[in-house]
């Protein structure tokens, strides 16, 4: 549900270059941060989502984020990844030596709310487009490039350009790997949708029929398995969530399972969806509870702070705007 944030996201990289902080020290990212030789089992992190553009907010986010787990993400405009000297993802994949994360950076090419291009995707755009994954993964050699933001929401409004961002990845795919072999390659599902979950805050019927889990063969080259996933929007509690939720995408596919954006609401609002700080810290312990048999290789929570966005996403946040720790902040970092 990333569409609510890019350009939050693009906006609060330009100020984080505009105010400069990026390290003098270098522009090269390190792959793996320093982990004092301890094994992780599973990167656990945050997104980009500090309390404000201020320099000093900036700063707090990522001395917070070091305690969120070692991993930040990045999500926004496919074309800010060009910007190799200040753009979003290079501040984030240059900050992650300072402060010992993995970077995840995820590129975007159309609004997911409405399936809308962000620029149509002509020869020109495309590679526009590769040329900057490329550039990108030649100079920082990210561990995790994400090309594609809940795919599968383009398939259900624009299945035509679905089909040409398919072949158009692959193409991509191919051309990152031979810069930087090691980078892992994917694109991102929304994972209600794709079981077909399309009731509750989607406004529409719950339907496994209408599952989308034939798309996950769409993408064969991806070297892991990607998604988004807000049960919130279809769960009115945790206790609600059927213990194979997520066990179940092994069924899917034997590829490593990531979660770039995880999520559930601390406000009593929308009308019948009311929740709390203890419901949300609860969605946290059943999150790593009911995906413990899927190991997946790590695992992103949407927001450090709540963000001035539409609901019920405002609320989903460790911090509130004013700085104070919610009880799903503890939670989350204790848990594994």
């Amino acid at each position: 549900m990333k569409s609510k944030i890019i350009i939050f996201a693009v906006i609060a990289i330009l100020a984080i270059a505009a105010i400069g902080i990026i390290s003098k020290s270098g522009n090269e990212s390190k792959n793996e941060p320093s982990q004092s030789g301890k094994p992780q089992e599973l990167l656990k992190g945050v997104s980009l989502s500090p309390k404000s553009f201020e320099a000093t907010d900036f700063t707090d986010f990522f001395e917070k984020a070091k305690r969120a787990g070692n991993a930040v993400s990045w999500a926004g405009d496919w074309q800010e990844l060009s910007n190799l000297e200040k753009g979003g993802p290079t501040v984030v994949a240059t900050l992650s030596s300072q402060y010992e994360y993995t970077p995840v950076i995820e590129a975007q090419f159309f609004t997911q709310s409405t399936g809308e291009l962000l620029r149509p995707l002509g020869e020109n755009i495309k590679e526009n487009y590769k040329k900057a994954a490329v550039n990108f993964a030649k100079k920082f050699k990210p561990k995790y490039l994400g090309l594609g933001i809940e795919v599968n929401m383009l398939y259900e409004k624009l299945p035509a350009d679905f089909e040409k961002f398919v072949l158009f990845f692959s193409e991509v795919y191919d051309a990152v790997k031979a810069i930087s072999p090691n980078t892992k390659v994917f694109t991102i599902f929304q994972l209600e949708k794709m079981k077909g979950l399309n009731g509750g805050l989607f406004g529409g019927v719950n339907d496994g029929t209408k599952n989308q889990w034939d798309l996950v063969n769409k993408f064969p080259k991806s070297d892991i398995i990607a998604f988004t996933t807000y049960p919130g929007l279809v769960y009115k509690n945790p206790a609600d969530i059927p213990s194979d939720y997520y066990s179940e995408i092994r069924d899917r596919t034997t590829k490593t399972v990531v979660f770039t954006e995880i999520g559930w609401h601390s406000e009593a609002s929308p009308v019948g969806w009311e929740s709390s700080e203890s419901e949300q810290a609860e969605f946290v312990k059943t999150f790593f509870d009911l995906t413990k048999e899927l190991k997946p290789e790590f695992a992103i929570w949407s927001f450090l702070y709540d963000q001035n966005i539409i609901q019920p996403f405002n609320s989903m946040g460790f911090f509130i705007s004013d700085g104070s720790a919610k009880l799903v902040w503890n939670k989350w970092i204790s848990l594994k």
